[in-house]
This record gives C-alpha cells, structure tokens and sequence, in this order.
C-alpha cells in the first residue's frame, strides 16, 4: 500500500494502555499524510483502594480528560491523566446519551461496600462522557458479580416495551431491572425489579435460590422478536423474558456457549464459547446463530486454535469482527492463535462465514473510522508491542503499524470525541 493510499483518511484514536493497576492516554493522530502521537501528562496515583480510585470516563475533543471520584460523585475534567485510574467496563446505551459503568465489587464478598454496604454491587451512569458536558446522572445498588447490560428502546413495532435497562449479576444469578426513561420521573434510573434465573432442577429443587448457579453471561434484546435473551452459562441454558411484564417465558438448551450478544437488525443472537475437554492440544472456538423467529440454532461453527475475546460489528451491519485472546493448558496455548482478528461475513446469515483472518497481532480493542454510513478504517490496539494497526475497512488488509508506546498487557482504543 502507497503512503497516499494510506494517507488517504485522516483520523484521531485515543490509545489507552496499561498493566490493570497503571496506565496512560495517547492519542495517535493522521492529518494531510503526517502523523502524530500526544502522550497526555501522566498525574501520580492515587494510592487509594481501588473503589475509591478516579474512574476514566472520557476525553473531550479538546483533550481534557473525564473523571468521576467514586466518593462525592463529582465529574471532573483535568489536563493530566491520574497513573492508577480506573478504566472501569462500561455498556453505551445506544438509544440515548448515557453511559453505564459496571462495578463488579470487591473480590472477597462482590459488594460494592462504597455505595452499597452489604447489599450487592452497582453501576453508575454518566451522561456525555466525551464532553465537557458530562454529568453524573446516579450509581445503583443491583446484584453482586460481573455485569453484562442490554437496553430495551422506544419502538413504533413494540410500543408496550417500555425504555429499561437490564443487568445481569453473575454472583447472584439474577437480572436487574432499571429504569431507562428521563420522562418517566418515578422509575428513571431506580431499581424496578429482580429477575431471579434460577432453574429448581439444577438447585436441589429450591425454585427462588439466591444465589444460584446459573451464572448469568450473555444479556440481549432482540428488536425483531420484542424479547430479552440471557444466556445461563452455569446451566447452559437460554432464557427467554418478556420485557412488558419480566417473565420468563422460555428456556432453551444451549450447552457450551460462554456469551451471547445481538448481531444488527435483532433477528439472530450469536453465542460463542470454548471446547478445551475434547482434544488435550487444541482448544476449539464455538460460534453459533440462534434465530428468534424458532428459537432454534440455525449455524454453528467449530474452529480450532481460537480463543474469542471481544466482538465488534461494522457500521454497515455487515461484518463481525472477533478478537483472540490465549486460553487452554500450555499444551493447547502451544497451538493457539492469540494475535489474528477474524472477519464473518454477517449477509449470509443465518449461515456464519468466515471471510478473513487478520494477522494484527493481539488485540486488546478495536476502533472504527466511520464516513457517512461507511468504514474506511479499522484499528486494532497491540498492546504487547505499544502498537496500533491501521486496517482497510472494505478489504480488511492491514495497512501500516504505528509504534505508540512502550508495550503493557492491557489497551483499549476508540475515536477521539466518541464514547470510550
């Protein structure tokens, strides 16, 4: 590729990078063929336990950078960047302005003892992080463990869904209910409801046990069928909830999957997962297509040496893209293809097809250049070589590596003045 070609799109990443207890922010910038890399000002730590660590929500197109202190819920936005800032898992809500950060609580109880004593673990919801505008809405006490979210949005097809966040609670074996709807002063961002997932069968035949097995991992609404779908990784179950009234209306069998997510247009959700019993040298990648409209498996694909991590769509809605990460006995990590990005192609769906293997090296996050309607580029954050890889959005070929910094294990990138 000629530097022209590649000089062609002008863009601006934010390049987050570090080692989960430090990091820092660059931002990695291309204008008119040349480009340049900002090492933001990088502030001592904290020294404070990490609930009480500032938590990154954001940078402002003029470089400032976002942060929330747990303790008064003040945001603030300074120049420098706090070494031991807290890049805390966040869902966007794709029908509005807000944000949600995940607390996962301590390690020993799950509880988030700032906010909720004894009682459970939260999330936090900021509006307009990447603004100066951003504004701290209301941290939520729900269920302890690891959190996935889903949102249920105002729809002409579906006009008695009304506008909810769920939240599932890995610990607890639950789902939360939260309020979604600013013009709805008396359930706007409250807890509404729990949801428990457990299934008696697999509980000795208690039918209400909290906490359960059912360990929650995998939460989607699908818009073609009005339904949430959560995957019960403990049990290898599906379960389906009417989001009118939080019933569950259905379970299905679905052994072997470790997530589960909505591909663009709501009909198909896609689960993936990991076989590292069946072969002693080889760990294999599970992906499957689940069809709301049956409610059966339409596709499923065996690919071995892969690891899933992440999952990204395109803009067009035409494209999956999954990073891999190392899994498995040293044996099968031996085989393992941990630094390719793979490609399926999303129009032949409900049939899964892999167009491309991307030799990007690991990645930790993807970003995309998106002009009117159309990604130009795809970027891929190296973060055991400081590294970011510029891809072609048409033809998924890597263009140009751009050295950033010193490598970490940790890196997570999206597009200055979007949301991180």
């Amino acid at each position: 590729m000629n530097n022209s070609s590649k000089a062609s799109q002008d863009f601006s990443v934010v390049y987050y990078i570090g080692d989960r207890s430090t990091g820092a922010i660059h931002v990695i910038n291309r204008s008119n063929g040349q480009t340049t890399i900002e090492h933001l000002p990088v502030a001592p730590g904290t020294d404070l336990d990490k609930l009480l660590k500032p938590v990154m929500a954001g940078l402002t197109q003029d470089r400032a950078v976002v942060l929330l202190d747990p303790r008064s819920k003040e945001v603030r936005l300074q120049a420098d960047f706090p070494a031991d800032t807290f890049p805390a898992h966040l869902y966007a809500d794709p029908y509005s302005s807000r944000d949600w950060f995940m607390n996962d609580g301590d390690k020993a109880t799950g509880n988030d003892t700032l906010n909720c004593g004894d009682k459970g673990s939260s999330v936090t919801v900021i509006a307009s992080t990447a603004s100066r505008d951003a504004t701290f809405l209301k941290t939520i006490c729900i269920g302890r463990g690891h959190h996935q979210a889903a949102f249920t949005p105002p729809a002409a097809q579906a006009p008695n869904v009304l506008q909810r966040a769920y939240i599932s609670n890995l610990n607890d074996g639950t789902v939360s209910v939260v309020g979604n709807d600013p013009n709805d002063a008396a359930s706007y961002l409250k807890l509404l409801a729990t949801i428990n997932l457990c299934e008696p069968e697999r509980e000795e035949g208690v039918a209400d046990k909290i906490p359960n097995t059912a360990y929650p991992h995998g939460l989607a609404y699908s818009t073609a069928a009005g339904k949430l779908y959560n995957l019960n990784s403990g049990y290898g179950t599906v379960t389906i909830i009417d989001p009118v009234t939080n019933a569950i209306e259905q379970r299905l069998n679905f052994k072997g999957y470790s997530n589960l997510f909505a591909a663009p247009g709501g009909r198909y959700l896609i689960g993936r997962g990991a076989d590292r019993k069946s072969d002693p040298n080889h760990v294999i990648a599970r992906i499957a297509a689940l069809d709301t409209t049956t409610n059966t498996v339409a596709d499923n694909l065996d690919l071995p040496d892969i690891y899933f991590s992440k999952y990204y769509f395109n803009a067009e809605g035409t494209k999956l893209y999954m990073t891999t990460s190392s899994s498995g006995s040293p044996e099968q990590q031996a085989n393992i293809k941990a630094d390719v990005v793979l490609v399926f192609d999303l129009t032949t769906l409900p049939k899964l097809r892999l167009i491309q293997e991307i030799k990007a090296g690991p990645s930790g996050s993807l970003a995309f250049l998106v002009q009117n309607g159309v990604t130009e580029r795809v970027f891929s954050a190296n973060a055991e070589a400081g590294s970011l890889v510029v891809i072609d959005g048409k033809t998924d070929a890597v263009l140009e590596t751009v050295e950033v910094t010193a490598g970490a294990s940790h890196a997570r990138i999206w597009m200055l003045g979007e949301r991180a």
